[in-house]
């Protein structure tokens, strides 16, 4: 209850500092123009053109009622159509730079956005992944980067010639006649009002909207992948899954019905703003041009410049609305870019040259960190644990310490859950120790470069991940400059050659979204091919044989014992008949480390290991 209380507070809170959060907002996106500084003088100075350029029809046509036709002046009528359409052709030319101007920076920012979310997003921690929805951050990545981006090209770009055309065209009205100006200004203040009251409103479900949308596109990333659709047809749950999609567009489909009445709202109430001052116009003016006071074509050009005035006032008050629900789009990206990468090349930072695979654990203590640190709370979904949701979790590995030396082939085996893939994990350093130390060839990791420390390790997942494209591809992920002859021999060394050769497409046949064309077996032979042709200094399997059938489990067994001559080696294994000839067996449990030798000192021992391996022998003869 305690942790709720001072949530609700912390974000009651957050909202009476609303306007300085947002002055800070806005702050920050004028900071991400600056590389478009050139771009946005340019913009400035033909929307100032623009609006100069605008300025002048009213007063040409004001000559023509009071000049032109009541002295019959046919020469100044050419000449003031032949001005009228040369200011038209201004004014194309001045809009068509404007836009380029504007997509020159909007485009260039939703480039600069997308690619440091990317590249942030891939650096940031694998707890991140674990706890994120993957449909709503690719909805930050696609939507409100498109969202933001708009707002810079539509938005801001409308702002900016608005208040100049306005200014200019006020500036002129003065000149004209002061009374008249003064009128038209009356009803500003009924401008601002309605938009100050259905902007927050806009605000709020514009966010709701973005949160609803993004759930949606969770949604459609689970189910529409090999995975989600099998496991929905297996339980025949599509009208569940129809009725769930559902009710999430029907929210969304509520949300817009909402949003667009209290713009049409909006527009209709200054519609009606607009004509109240343009009637004031009329019968003063009128009255006026009637005593004598003004001209006709000063009245005139006083009705077409109201129309000047109102229009922009309109757009402003809806630009600003826009704004507001903009901010909402920055404010999501942000928030992501925002969120620290746990895991950081330290100031001063070494490479890691010529590496020799001396690997020593130093009395090491993790455990993952806590969901306020791992996740954003805006890329879940679903009810959150109240109780101690703000708690790390519980010790994973407790003072564990050992040593591996270069080209010695360690197996890690224990219950599940013991800590052998976290312990494997903290080598390439996808996560950092709480207490102890690291080393590769002597370097505590976190001195090293990260590029460094991974081209020095390969590793092998239980459930190893092949990307939606050819082989070649796959492969070349691990040496993009590898040749023809390193592939296939490569191939050869994970024994996959003879598969991979008689498929019609060889090397160039497409595997399929995680890799779901090819077996299991074969999955894990091509990511260990993958390995093999990246040719680290230490080489992780983690399970790397679960997959295979016994007539491949030997042949691949045969292949990473070549492959591992001159190389550190670290298996983690469940089935304990494949790591017998392993120079060190680490058994873990509990997170430390209780039991070490050789397979045959180890069932002398009769200890953890000795039971584990005659469980698994006996259910194997059953």
């Amino acid at each position: 209850m305690m942790h709720q209380t001072m949530r609700g507070f912390s974000r009651d809170t957050e909202a009476l500092r609303g306007k300085r959060v947002e002055r800070a907002l806005v702050r920050r996106v004028l900071g991400m123009t600056r590389p478009y500084r050139r771009q946005l003088i340019g913009f400035v100075i033909t929307v100032i053109a623009a609006a100069v350029v605008g300025v002048i029809p009213p007063l040409l046509f004001r000559s023509l009622i009071d000049t032109a036709v009541p002295n019959k002046n046919e020469a100044l009528v050419a000449w003031l159509a032949i001005g009228a359409v040369s200011l038209a052709l201004a004014n194309a030319g001045l809009q068509t730079a404007q836009r380029w101007y504007s997509s020159r920076v909007g485009e260039g920012l939703i480039y600069d956005m997308r690619v440091a979310l990317f590249d942030h997003v891939q650096r940031l921690p694998i707890s991140f992944f674990t706890r994120t929805q993957t449909g709503a951050l690719m909805s930050r990545l696609n939507n409100d980067v498109i969202g933001a981006q708009q707002a810079v090209t539509n938005t801001l770009g409308t702002v900016a010639s608005n208040v100049i055309g306005v200014a200019v065209t006020l500036a002129v009205m003065l000149g004209l006649d002061w009374r008249l100006t003064l009128l038209t200004l009356i009803v500003l203040p009924a401008f601002v009002f309605p938009a100050k009251r259905l902007g927050k409103k806009l605000q709020v479900i514009t966010r709701e909207a973005m949160q609803v949308n993004a759930s949606m596109n969770n949604t459609i990333a689970e189910r529409f992948n090999v995975a989600g659709a099998l496991v929905v047809k297996l339980f025949g749950r599509h009208d569940r899954e129809r009725d769930h999609f559902g009710h999430r567009a029907a929210r969304v489909r509520d949300i817009g019905v909402t949003s667009a009445m209290y713009s049409t709202v909006l527009v209709v109430v200054l519609g009606l703003v607009a004509a109240v001052g343009t009637a004031i116009i009329y019968y003063v003016g009128g009255r006026l041009a009637i005593s004598g006071a003004i001209s006709v074509g000063t009245v005139a050009a006083f009705v077409i410049y109201v129309t000047q005035i109102y229009t922009p006032l309109t757009q402003l008050t809806n630009a600003r609305v826009d704004v507001m629900t903009a901010l909402v789009s920055f404010e999501r990206v942000f928030e992501v870019l925002d969120f620290p990468a746990l895991v950081t090349d330290r100031p001063g930072a070494i490479d890691l040259v010529e590496p020799r695979g001396e690997i020593q654990m130093q009395h090491v203590w993790f455990r993952h960190p806590s969901p306020a640190s791992a996740s954003l709370p805006s890329l879940e979904e679903g009810p959150s644990s109240t109780a101690d949701v703000d708690e790390p979790s519980g010790w994973i590995l407790r003072d564990v310490s050992f040593t591996v030396a270069p080209g010695e082939l360690v197996a890690l085996v224990g219950p599940s859950g013991a800590g052998k893939t976290t312990t494997a994990l903290l080598v390439p350093r996808i996560a950092d120790v709480l207490q102890g130390r690291v080393l590769v060839d002597g370097h505590d990791v976190r001195d090293l470069t990260q590029d460094s420390l991974r081209d020095a390790v390969g590793f092998v997942m239980q459930d190893p991940h092949l990307f939606h494209d050819t082989i070649r591809a796959n492969l070349l992920y691990a040496r993009p400059g590898a040749t023809e002859e390193q592939l296939l021999a490569a191939c050869e060394g994970a024994r996959i050659l003879d598969l991979v050769a008689s498929l019609p497409d060889g090397l160039d046949t497409i595997v399929g979204e995680r890799g779901y064309r090819m077996s299991g077996g074969e999955k894990q032979r091509l990511a260990i091919a993958r390995v093999l042709l990246k040719d680290p200094a230490i080489i992780i399997l983690d399970e790397a044989t679960s997959h295979l059938d016994s007539e491949s489990e030997v042949a691949i067994q045969r292949a990473l014992t070549h492959a591992l001559e001159g190389r550190t080696g670290i298996v983690i294994a469940h089935r304990l008949s494949t790591i017998v000839s392993a120079d060190r067996i680490l058994v873990i449990d509990g997170g430390r480390v209780v039991e070490e030798g050789r397979h045959a000192e180890l069932m002398r021992a009769g200890g953890l290991y000795a039971s584990l391996y005659r469980t698994q022998a006996t259910a194997q003869t059953a």
